[in-house]
């Protein structure tokens, strides 16, 4: 998939939870966004980009939510845990 697009995906999802008033709850609605509807290979084309362009043209917002949670979606993805201390809190157990 064309990074360019992605990109402009990514932001129009920023667009939206930044009129979130909390920053970090609409880090938070970015992140979960990107885990529940972007296929496993468009999130690691997106963090390709972060990593390899410093995320050239994405939102501030964005790339603030992909390192806020990035190392939580990896691990959700590669099927395990998540350390302790940044679990969310849910109500899960």
């Amino acid at each position: 998939m064309n990074i360019a697009h992605l990109v402009t995906m990514a932001n129009q999802i920023g667009s939206f939870f930044a009129s979130f008033p909390d920053r970090e709850e609409a880090q938070a609605g970015i992140a979960q966004h990107l885990q529940r509807y972007w296929a496993p290979r468009m999130r690691v084309r997106l963090y390709d980009h972060v990593d390899d362009a410093h995320g050239d043209g994405l939102d501030p917002i964005v790339l603030e939510a992909i390192a806020a949670h990035r190392q939580r979606q990896d691990a959700v993805a590669e099927g395990t845990s998540v350390p302790k201390d940044e679990d969310t809190g849910g109500d899960a157990g």
